[in-house]
């Protein structure tokens, strides 16, 4: 039987910008019809593809006499045939696992471009929009005449393996509003060079070395950004990040994952008069909830799981109203579910697994009920202290997707109503005390995915009943 474990991702990210990416769909889409591409930007490009090495041959479009305009990854203007866009992004193929044999690696190893980037690029001079994800450009750094794409817009040279320092002339492309970094070997001492970027809405910096930032201060600056992610960037030194963080007026979103936080001996007084919509502090050190979080009245999505916290779940939570993901696991909460977490109307996503919460978790759904009962989709709980029984009350929640209740010490019989979770896709309760036979409904989830009982008292058959 599949052992269930709770994968969702926070189904939350709100930022705007994104506009932008149907934009790309949208002349992706749209191809470039009775179009001859510019006879110099045609062989800059074929200098760029000469200096590439392409193991499964993705570029083979492009060849000496071509429209390039037609070439694979190639976009060009409708009105100019200039060449505007450039993706060549890695196919999403997923990796192998670790340990799987040399054939079974070739063909992801293969997907990717490698080689050197050759300064031909310049010679686009419309050139908006860049994508070299996800390919392997490994010991090689990000070529320094990149920040002479003046008319630049879009740069995502996100997993591409590049590594070294951050050429600073990045900072002169003051057009950008995209800039994706993540998942290189960046070290970097100074991002002053940031400060340059004034038309930046979405930035990614997520696993570069920034241990040796002692300040945010970089980041201030940028009035017109949404979406800020520095997750994995060892921001242990820098000890303004909530007061530069949370005073940018235009930010959405911010990721700070994995930064080695810690709490703040001072008390920080945060006056933002534009509540983020989307917090996410997971996986550091934080020892209590911030008292800062209070101000932050807008929150849709808060991501406080791994940390260090203590004590029973603060009431103030209650206080979000707008509030749609809630993840606190992996800490060492205690006591019981505060009844002010049951007034939060538009909740989709609870997630309070490995925990020390002790209560009947009979109280729990009753209380769920009056507040989430058309909304909620996810809740997980497990390896908490919860007892009791199942009741009816769970067959009311027609909308749950992903129920965990793992390692704890629920007891009695699974009850009839379960089959009436028409959405269930998860649904993990091993490691509980269950006992009686299995319901007959449980056949009746055709959307059921995942399905745990180990180590209960539970007996008899599951029959299945599947159209057809």
């Amino acid at each position: 039987m599949a052992i269930a474990t709770m994968t969702t991702p926070l189904p939350i990210s709100l930022f705007p910008f994104l506009l932008l990416i149907p934009a790309i769909c949208f002349t992706i889409c749209h191809a470039n019809i009775n179009l001859l591409c510019i006879q110099s930007e045609r062989e800059a490009l074929l200098k760029f593809k000469n200096h590439l090495i392409d193991p499964s041959n993705r570029l083979s479009s492009w060849v000496e006499g071509g429209d390039c305009c037609e070439w694979i990854g190639v976009f060009c203007q409708n009105s100019t045939g200039h060449v505007h866009q450039l993706h060549l992004a890695a196919p999403p193929l997923p990796a192998p696992d670790i340990y799987a044999p040399p054939a079974e690696w070739e063909p992801y190893k293969r997907s990717k471009l490698r080689g050197r980037i050759n300064p031909s690029l310049l010679e686009l001079k419309h050139l908006s929009s860049l994508d070299l994800s996800n390919n392997n450009f490994s010991s090689i750094q990000i070529p320094k005449f990149f920040g002479l794409l003046e008319s630049l817009t879009y740069l995502n040279l996100s997993r591409a393996r590049f590594q070294g320092a951050i050429p600073h002339n990045l900072g002169n492309l003051s057009k950008l509003q995209y800039l994706d970094l993540r998942g290189n070997d960046f070290k970097s001492k100074s991002l002053q060079w940031v400060s340059g970027l004034s038309s930046l809405q979405y930035l990614d910096l997520s696993s570069a070395d920034l241990s040796e930032a002692k300040s945010l201060q970089w980041v201030s600056g940028l009035s017109s950004l949404q979406y800020l992610d520095l997750s994995s960037a060892d921001l242990y030194k820098a000890n303004d990040w909530v007061q530069v963080a949370l005073k940018l007026p235009s930010l959405l979103e911010l990721h700070l994952t994995d930064c080695g936080l810690e709490d703040d001996p001072s008390s920080i007084s945060v006056n933002s008069s534009k509540s983020p919509l989307v917090l996410d502090l997971s996986w550091n050190s934080l020892s209590s909830v911030p008292k800062w979080i209070l101000s932050l009245h807008g929150l849709v999505s808060i991501d406080l799981g791994f940390n260090s916290l203590k004590g029973p779940i603060p009431y103030y939570f209650g206080n979000f109203s707008f509030l749609e993901v809630l993840d606190l696991s992996g800490n060492y909460l205690n006591s019981s579910v505060p009844n002010s977490l049951y007034s939060l109307k538009h909740l989709r996503y609870l997630d309070l697994s490995i925990n020390e919460i002790e209560q009947d978790i009979s109280e729990i759904l009753q209380s769920l009920s009056s507040c989430c009962l058309g909304s909620l989709e996810s809740l997980n709980m497990k390896d908490n202290q919860l007892s009791g029984h199942l009741t009816d009350q769970l067959g009311q929640f027609k909308n749950l997707a992903y129920l965990s209740l793992a390692q704890n010490k629920i007891s009695g019989p699974i009850p009839l109503s379960i089959g009436e979770l028409s959405s269930l896709k998860l649904f993990d309760v091993s490691e509980n005390q269950l006992s009686g036979t299995f319901p007959p409904s449980l056949g009746q989830l055709s959307n059921l995915e995942t399905l745990s009982f180990g180590y209960n008292l539970l007996e008899g058959v599951i029959c299945w009943k599947r159209d057809g």
